[in-house]
């Protein structure tokens, strides 16, 4: 007769924990959630590799409704103490915002609850003993002081598509924290959620939720741009259906509840333009503005003003970047955020793309350039004698061997990475996009021979560049490949597939900062798109250092030599082809038409020198280990160090490795460490086994 000790851990669940909580009246279907998965682990990468790190997943996460978690169940086998799983459970509680924890080896739990008005926080019951979902929610709901009418919005289901697909465990939070607020009365809330996270989904349920309920009868939902709109109508807001429309042509069509709009298209100078006022200031209940930390948040925008004639709805403000300046604030606007999901967390999680930075630093860049006396420029202009430096470059002055170069370098990483990996090159205005596209189709002649959108100027002033912005966004569609911009695909462009970010534009904004490096984050497995480079000519990236910068990048490279490649030793490989931000200068915004964001006009007066020859003098790299940690050391360096933590000795290390079935499962463990072969056979110089241990260990592992 086999012993409740020889049963294995899921054993056990099935034996004796699901039984428990049948038993208690739990229904499996809709409440009970098995092995339920909270993260997907962080993408770690050395060179052209990558890896995931373990995942988190919970034993049983408890559901009193679809939409609501209320307890964890950590278990473990009848080897185990019943208390073993609870400092697990624990974290998996802190993360899911939940107050019931639960611990179980098959023989009862110890039950933790951090609710308890008698002061006994953990107690052990029996297998029959566990309580109901009806007991567990009166108590929250008690300690909450929830009443009658906010229990019933609170509790009211998302919308499902009968896939029994579950929201992440932030966006749940983030969903349900809003739902709360609202029930207690909060008017203005905000919500800051990293890009890539699905803040459209979240909005999605929220409204959802609040339409069901008939808490909120009248919506309107505002972004900035129409692709965003138009994404959203037939992809996340589908569900809607016939009660929902699109504001447009300045019609207001008062039969439908659910309104989506450019805030361009219900926003103007003169009386007959502003849209929103021909609906009366009381006719939307809810108001979601997506990218709040554009215009809604200057007290004298035009998209302020249409929040402030809605004044009695509420009105929830979405956004990646909080903004926050002596002149702009969200906060003071909204309130604090009532919910934070950071990029940071996003990339630890695995749920957005880590990044890799290649820094180039060119001459002029770093030293400034001054004309001779009387020099002129390629027009017959005297250039100004003074000290140009790159706050210059390319709004003052031009130096077209300096873009020349830029485009050079470019070419060159995508020809020893991969020709079609679909690149956006930020320039400081459309002059510079213009000419950054002219020395790119130079730079590709071959490719650009056999296809012109190869590469695609996507400005706000060239239609024929915006008419392929989406087939750019599209993984489906080849072409364009490199899109050059200034400030059109800065924020709302949902490139999945973009392996490579390229700052040629002086970034002061930290706002803009995220926004730019958002294009890259999302993560496509299918078209094999782990994670993303970005090349930073304008030492754009020393934002990283910021405090208010929430995400780290996975390793800095930067070559020694001028001549140099701008792809990191590790990372060539061949393929089947190759075979602005602050409006510097005395310049002026330009506002385009259908959305889009405003472009830098550059000022009249502009130098362009053809002559000045310009050099790359330094590029280097750092990686960054598991944690998103920068390793100050050596690959060689950190490799022992990581293999001193798993093994304490050589013979240590054999022990191990004498079972053949094992050897793999240690090299993913350590490669869950950071630890990849490949890459450290490239830093010390020789091809080698990795456990070719006569050669490795005494060099690399012995302490």
């Amino acid at each position: 007769m086999t012993s409740k000790k020889d049963l294995s851990e899921r054993d056990i669940c099935t034996k004796f924990i699901t039984p428990a909580l049948e038993q208690a009246g739990w229904d499996v279907l809709s409440q009970i959630r098995e092995e339920f998965p909270l993260t997907n682990g962080r993408i770690i990468v050395r060179g052209k590799l990558h890896t995931r790190a373990k995942h988190k997943r919970v034993d049983y996460v408890l559901f009193y409704k679809p939409n609501i978690p209320i307890a964890v169940i950590e278990a473990k086998d009848n080897n185990h103490t019943i208390g073993d799983g609870m400092q697990q459970g624990l974290g998996y509680a802190d993360m899911l915002q939940v107050p019931f924890v639960f611990s179980s080896n098959g023989d009862g739990f110890l039950f933790h609850n951090k609710i308890a008005v008698d002061g006994i926080i953990e107690r052990e019951i029996g297998l029959a003993e566990f309580p109901s979902s009806e007991t567990l929610w009166q108590w929250w709901s008690a300690h909450r002081g929830l009443t009658e009418n906010q229990n019933d919005l609170v509790t009211q289901d998302y919308y499902s598509d009968g896939s029994n697909k579950t929201p992440r465990y932030y966006q749940l939070l983030a969903i349900n924290k809003t739902i709360d607020a609202i029930s207690q009365g909060q008017d203005r809330i905000l919500l800051v959620m990293a890009t890539g996270t699905g803040k459209t989904l979240t909005a999605f349920q929220i409204i959802w939720r609040l339409w069901k309920s008939k808490a909120k009868k009248r919506i309107l939902y505002l972004a900035d741009r129409n692709i965003l709109i138009d994404q959203t109508m037939t992809n996340d807001f589908k569900p809607f259906g016939s009660a929902m429309t699109k504001i447009q042509k300045r019609q207001a069509n008062k039969a439908y509840e659910i309104y989506l709009s450019l805030y361009q298209a219900v926003s103007g100078t003169e009386e007959e333009q502003n849209i929103y006022k021909q609906f009366s200031p009381n006719f939307f209940d809810l108001i979601i503005v997506d990218e709040c930390h554009r215009g809604s948040a200057a007290e004298n925008s035009a998209w302020r003003q249409i929040l402030e004639y809605f004044s009695a709805a509420t009105q929830i403000g979405m956004t990646a970047t909080p903004k926050e300046t002596r002149e702009v604030s969200n906060s003071d606007y909204f309130g604090e955020p009532i919910y934070t999901y950071s990029l940071r967390q996003g990339i630890d999680d695995g749920f957005l793309a880590p990044y890799k930075v290649v820094r180039i630093d060119i001459d002029k860049d770093l030293a400034g350039w001054r004309p001779d006396k009387g020099m002129v420029d390629k027009y017959g202009n005297e250039i100004e004698d003074r000290i140009y430096n790159q706050k210059d470059f390319d709004k003052t002055l031009v130096l077209e061997k300096r873009t020349e170069l830029v485009a050079k370098k470019i070419t060159e990483f995508l020809k020893q990475t991969n020709r079609f990996d679909k690149t956006i090159v930020f320039c400081d205005n459309i002059d510079h996009a213009e000419r950054m596209r002219q020395a790119l189709v130079n730079e590709n002649g071959d490719l650009n021979a056999i296809n012109s959108k190869y590469i695609m100027r996507i400005t706000g002033d060239n239609e024929e560049g915006k008419a392929e912005l989406d087939n750019f966004i599209f993984p489906e569609s080849r072409y364009p490949v490199i899109a050059v911009t200034s400030k059109l695909m800065t924020t709302g462009v949902d490139a999945q597939t973009c392996k490579l970010i390229v700052l040629d534009q002086r970034i002061q904004s930290m706002t803009e900062f995220k926004q730019i490096i958002g294009r890259g984050t999302r993560i496509n497995e299918d078209y094999g798109k782990f994670y993303f480079t970005i090349i930073d000519f304008k030492k754009a990236t020393e934002l990283f250092a910021d405090p208010d910068f929430d995400g780290d990048p996975v390793q800095i490279y930067i070559p020694k030599n001028p001549d140099d490649s701008p792809v990191p030793p590790d990372e060539v490989e061949t393929d089947e082809t190759t075979g602005g931000s602050t409006a510097e200068g005395g310049g002026e915004w330009l506002t385009v038409a259908d959305g889009n964001e405003p472009d830098y006009v550059a000022p009249v007066k502009r130098y362009v020198v053809a002559n000045v020859e310009v050099k790359v003098v330094a590029e280097r790299v750092q990686y960054f280990d598991a944690h998103g940690k920068l390793i100050t050391s050596s690959l060689k360096d950190y490799t022992r160090k990581a293999l001193a933590k798993e093994f304490t000795s050589l013979d240590d290390f054999l022990r191990r490795w004498s079972s053949a079935e094992k050897k793999q499962a240690i090299i993913d463990e350590l490669a869950n460490e950071g630890v990849f072969f490949d890459a450290l056979a490239e830093e010390i110089g020789r091809e080698c086994d990795p456990f070719d241990w006569s050669a490795m260990w005494p060099g690399i592992c012995r302490r």
